[in-house]
């Protein structure tokens, strides 16, 4: 390589976590002004308020861009002109594990850069988080929350979730961390991962691909959908495969909402199939204020958040320093996303 490796960080980032990356090699030449990037409203937001610049202000980042060779998320104003507007950029690491439909809406995919995600970053919070949502249902915490408020006093028998089955789809970095945290509480866990892969996975009683998803789920207590978004994996679970669960079932969303047939659940809900619903991600975000989902004491609503810790960024800028040493020495590259697998 000739002359210094310019990487851009264009997504907001601590000031002594941009030091560690700028630490990882003397080669490096970090390209960092604070002010150019959206301003984060909450720790680790990728997103944040844009800001409106100045002539000389986006002067600067336009020049920065177009000297990036490598980038930590790609452009916040126009990633879909990336090509023409960073020419010499050959890398993009992503602060997120799902960039399918970022890169297939803005034609990245068709790009020769390489894009890197951040998978396995996110695995513990949204494995508690699928943990923390079967238990408030299966400890009838919304009931306990009722009759609080109403000060009433009413013995009753809780239940339990050892013995119980819970079926996991989508065996990648989060499905792992959740098959093992449920186990760990006494759940009989089944895997369910891709059609021809293997997966060690201890923690599970079973591993199964999807072909026979539809035996899974007529046994399931618990069935928590972790996969990636991808053309198989779009409305995997179908109004017909929520008609499978058992009376009482309760299903956990921590992968994208277009996994799931929401109006079928919403509807099985209603007609009190299901024991509740675990929900982090939706057809539609922001959740519209109309969604009757809002209302419902049987769902958990998060706004698309579970896997947001105040140490998230660290954890990227880890994985973002290993590989930057992986590029600088001509490795291969941790996380690289492949265009025929859609993740």
């Amino acid at each position: 390589m000739q002359g210094p490796v310019k990487v851009l960080v264009a997504s907001p980032l601590e000031a002594f976590l941009v030091d560690r990356v700028a630490g990882v090699d003397p080669r490096i030449e970090v390209l960092h002004v604070p002010e150019l990037l959206p301003q984060p409203r909450y720790p680790s937001d990728h997103g944040g308020v844009r800001p409106q610049l100045t002539d000389a202000q986006q002067q600067l980042w336009s020049s920065m861009l177009a000297s990036a060779e490598v980038s930590l998320d790609p452009d916040w104003q126009s990633p879909a002109e990336l090509v023409t507007t960073a020419p010499s950029l050959r890398w993009v690491q992503a602060t997120s594990a799902g960039i399918g439909q970022f890169l297939e809406r803005t034609g990245l995919n068709r790009s020769d850069i390489t894009f890197t995600t951040a998978a396995g970053v996110h695995a513990v919070p949204l494995a508690e988080f699928a943990l923390t949502g079967i238990l408030h249902f299966a400890k009838g915490i919304p009931l306990l929350l009722a009759r609080q408020r109403e000060q009433h006093w009413e013995r009753y028998a809780t239940g339990s979730v050892r013995g119980r089955r819970a079926v996991v789809v989508g065996l990648g970095a989060i499905g792992q961390e959740t098959c093992a945290l449920l186990a760990g509480v006494g759940l009989e866990v089944w895997g369910v991962g891709r059609p021809g892969r293997r997966y060690d996975l201890p923690a599970a009683a079973r591993v199964l691909d999807t072909d026979a998803l539809d035996d899974a789920l007529a046994g399931a207590d618990v069935v928590v959908l972790a996969c990636p978004l991808t053309e198989q994996t779009r409305g995997l679970l179908s109004r017909a495969r929520i008609g499978l669960l058992p009376a009482g079932a309760i299903v956990v969303n921590i992968a994208r909402g277009e996994v799931l047939d929401e109006q079928a659940l919403i509807e099985a809900l209603a007609q009190g199939r299901l024991g509740g619903a675990v929900l982090d991600v939706f057809t539609e975000e922001p959740l519209p204020v109309e969604s009757p989902l809002w209302g419902r004491t049987d769902v958990l609503v998060s706004p698309h958040s579970a896997s947001t810790l105040p140490s998230e960024n660290t954890a990227i800028v880890d994985l973002f320093c290993d590989n930057l040493r992986r590029y600088l020495d001509g490795r291969p590259l941790r996380n690289r996303y492949r265009l025929e697998d859609g993740y």
